[in-house]
């Protein structure tokens, strides 16, 4: 009884809820086509080639009309986001348990209808979370009952011997979809699992020889105390601080491409957090390969302000956004002079802005819609395309948007926008001035 406790827990409490499963602009935009589309070829089946008894071209109209908000380009572009969650939903819900459930109670729920409400709830189960395709296949279900009580056509009603039938037929499809909805999401969950296992054995072999490399540095620093006078002192010492910072840095990078790897499960956090300090933070701790890139990093805090979210997070975010634009200085060929890679705060229009810009090679305008999907880089080399999309789920999880620009003088500009929060009794991480 307990483990068939926590099952149900841990698969309709604590699973990650997907409003859009398996998005992507082309689903979303295909989706929306469909429905754009799909409501006028049926009026014309169910009225005029194969009448039914009720049929509503305005309904059918309003219906067709949803399909635009999937296509336009705010929602399809970002289907990951929140917004295109919301938009999704609601369109979901009014096109498929609504309408559907309607036409099935103002058709006597004939075989037509019977048919296409069991084909809507394969649809729906499929395209959706399967929680959600419960509670709104439920509630559509009795709203449009009720509607049809209250105001439905006079319509032949179903036969006493009729709804039996039809409520052993929906309840079958509703189960096997809920059995398939819930297995597909463990099977998301298991794969996501995996994934994240080997990238956790991967980093374990990684930092074993990691850990040789910082004892050797250290190994280096102990002799040269021995003997201070050692002509090569200075060389030697160099050499162990650049070992030490190798490890550093790809100690970072390990736990920064881990932390990439989490994008179907980055839990929301609510920590009141600093952005000043914030910056300041990650500019200082980033693990620089030179002292000449470290120099050519400066920021500037016009308007400090406090958002919600996670520091630990945003600083993986910065420091994502470090490293580009450092790579892209260093594929520009540059000699790091000083605000080649800039960070700035400000306020504005009552929202916070974290601004990252660089002089580097820029950013083909071509790429800039796709910039941001998982596992697309404009580095065929060493890029593996979740750095960017993690920076955009952690910013729209905090309520907030980035985007990406060409600077016309040369390099990329990235901004992010954030809600502005006030710092609770005990204060973000940093102090606002």
């Amino acid at each position: 009884m307990d483990r068939t406790l926590d099952w149900l827990r841990q698969e309709v409490v604590e699973a990650p809820l997907t409003p859009v499963l398996h998005p992507s602009p082309l689903r979303m935009k295909g989706l929306g086509l469909f429905t754009l589309l799909g409501h006028p070829l049926f009026y014309f089946l169910w009225a005029v080639w194969l009448p039914q008894p009720y049929e509503s071209l305005w309904l059918r109209i309003i219906a067709a009309l949803l399909g635009c908000f999937l296509i336009s380009g705010r929602i399809s572009n970002k289907p990951s986001s929140d917004l295109a969650a919301f938009v999704f939903s609601a369109v979901s819900w009014f096109e498929l348990p609504f309408v559907f459930s309607w036409f099935y109670w103002c058709n006597g729920g004939n075989p037509v209808w019977l048919a296409s409400v069991c084909s809507m709830i394969f649809i729906y189960y499929f395209v959706t979370d399967w929680r959600i395709a419960s509670v709104g296949l439920a509630l559509g279900g009795l709203l449009t009952w009720a509607l049809f009580r209250l105001v439905g056509p006079e319509t032949a009603a179903m036969s006493a011997s009729q709804t039996p039938v039809n409520a052993v037929v929906i309840a079958f499809s509703v189960s096997i979809s809920t059995l398939l909805g819930v297995s597909a999401a463990n099977l998301r969950r298991q794969q996501l699992n995996n994934t994240l296992a080997t990238i956790g054995i991967m980093a374990h072999e990684l930092r074993t020889p990691l850990s040789t490399a910082a004892l050797l540095g250290d190994a280096i620093q102990l002799e040269l105390e021995r003997q201070p006078d050692n002509p090569r002192a200075s060389h030697l010492n160099r050499l162990a601080a650049r070992l030490h910072a190798l490890v550093r840095n790809m100690n970072r990078q390990i736990d920064t491409q881990i932390a990439n790897a989490k994008l179907l499960e980055l839990p929301r956090q609510n920590e009141v957090v600093a952005a000043g300090w914030l910056v300041r933070e990650a500019v200082s701790n980033y693990p620089y390969l030179t002292q000449r890139q470290r120099d050519c990093v400066t920021v500037t805090v016009r308007q400090d302000f406090a958002f919600r979210s996670s520091a630990t997070q945003f600083s993986q975010v910065l420091d994502n956004l470090i490293k580009n634009g450092l790579y892209s200085l260093m594929a520009a060929d540059s000699a790091y002079p000083s605000d080649a890679l800039h960070l700035e705060v400000a306020t504005s229009e009552s929202r916070g802005q974290i601004i990252v810009r660089d002089r580097g090679t820029g950013i083909e305008p071509t790429l800039l819609p796709r910039i941001f999907k998982p596992f697309f880089s404009s580095n065929k080399g060493t890029g593996h395309g979740l750095g960017l999309a993690f920076c955009q789920q952690v910013v729209e999880g905090a309520g907030g948007r980035i985007q990406a620009a060409s600077d016309p003088h040369g390099g990329a500009i990235f901004t992010i926008e954030l809600p502005l929060a006030t710092p609770g009794s005990n204060g973000p991480p940093g102090n606002l001035p």
